[in-house]
């Protein structure tokens, strides 16, 4: 293997292996080096002063760059398709980031009415507090998503597949909105991760991750990433720098090792979650599963065209509401009672008493977080185990 970079005409499943990575030209370590070092030494003055007037040619000091970090940048804007990518501490980070540097004090941001829980307490209590106003709205209805946007409207932000309800929105058709009306577009893809979606290829001008979830793989970091082109960097950048809220040098690496394995732990998700929901589905005792990998659900054709895969989580509703959720949770031993997803280990909760209590009993209503629905994060054990464990639990309801 060469020093050279390698080419981007490589099947995708090899680039997630290898990515523009080079052997350390010092060692020849096939594992990139954690450098876990708070500041950099300049060759001289000069260089040092050269470096404060563009960081991005050398490194100066942890908060604004090091080595780790970088390689995990330039792996994941690849696996993406941009030419940039930066790293946050955890996805939370990376959404307060992106929201800040386009919109202050009067401006105005499109938000999809269904997202994890976290992002909706960010942007219904917290980011008002600048002067922002959060618009919330169904983004599979392009006529009010159209009535939303103002002259004051500089961002939408969209979870697609959404979090919990498994909502598909079309990032094509929200891209030509955007442009349309010169506004940015942000997709959070930590479902689909860049192995099963490409944002870009739709329109998105950025792209969100919770590297915590899939891309990780493991449950054993927080982590937030944005991937975008060279015109978003300055603004994202120094957002980045200015609020400190940056990646650890061990994290980064921990990260650059998961997704080493991300098609064949994509690939085992995916297969798993279709057996599993399509056991659900045929359950007496559940009313309705919402997966985009069934005929049955209300974006399937959409989907099919936006995904190559539909990942590995599902979210059903049960007869008996939320006493027979907590039923379910209480029973399950192969399922692990934890929030979070994309783990090696299947992951079971239920949505309206955890992840997305910070919505309110009528916004909870409006995106179709019921009380007796369940999220699973199917993982990679024998698909035969979860089933037979989600069975033992249900008939106990």
């Amino acid at each position: 293997m060469s020093d050279d970079k390698k080419s981007h005409n490589e099947h995708y499943e090899t680039m997630v292996v290898h990515g523009d990575h080079v052997l350390d030209p010092a060692t020849g370590a096939v594992a990139p080096p954690i450098y876990p070092s708070s500041t950099f030494a300049f060759k001289s003055a000069d260089q040092g002063a050269e470096l404060f007037k563009d960081p991005t040619e050398g490194f100066i000091y942890t908060r604004i760059g090091n080595p780790t970090t970088h390689i995990l940048c330039d792996k994941i804007a690849m696996l993406e398709g941009y030419s940039h990518a930066l790293t946050f501490s955890s996805g939370m980070a990376a959404i307060h980031a992106v929201i800040t540097a386009y919109a202050g004090s009067g401006d105005s941001v499109i938000m999809s009415d269904t997202v994890y829980g976290g992002t909706n307490a960010l942007c219904r209590n917290t980011m008002p507090r600048l002067g922002i106003d959060f618009r919330w709205v169904d983004c599979t209805e392009i006529d009010d998503v159209e009535n939303a946007i103002d002259d004051t409207t500089k961002l939408m932000f969209v979870e697609t597949p959404a979090n919990p309800t498994m909502k598909v929105i079309d990032i094509e058709a929200m891209s030509k909105i955007c442009k349309k009306h010169n506004i940015k577009l942000v997709v959070d893809n930590t479902f689909q991760t860049p192995y099963l979606q490409k944002p870009k290829q739709f329109g998105a001008d950025i792209v969100m991750h919770s590297a915590t979830k899939y891309l990780s793989g493991h449950g054993d970091l927080v982590a937030g990433l944005l991937c975008f082109d060279k015109e978003d960097f300055e603004p994202l950048f120094h957002i980045l720098v200015d609020t400190g809220g940056i990646l650890s040098p061990f994290n980064a690496w921990i990260l650059l090792r998961g997704i080493k394995t991300l098609h064949v732990r994509m690939d085992r998700h995916c297969e798993n979650a279709q057996k599993v929901a399509e056991f659900l589905e045929d359950h007496p005792k559940v009313d309705r599963v919402w997966y985009p990998g069934l005929k049955s659900h209300p974006q399937y054709e959409l989907a099919q065209k936006q995904h190559t895969g539909h990942s590995g989580v599902i979210a059903f509703e049960i007869q008996g509401g939320r006493e027979a959720g907590k039923k379910v949770m209480d029973t399950v031993h192969v399922c692990t009672l934890a929030v979070s997803l994309g783990d090696v280990d299947t992951l079971i909760q239920h949505p309206a008493s955890m992840t997305h209590s910070s919505y309110s009993d009528a916004d909870m209503a409006k995106s179709g977080i019921t009380p007796g629905l369940i999220r699973v994060s199917v993982g990679l054990e024998h698909p035969d185990d979860i089933i037979d464990d989600l069975k033992n639990a249900l008939d106990k309801i």
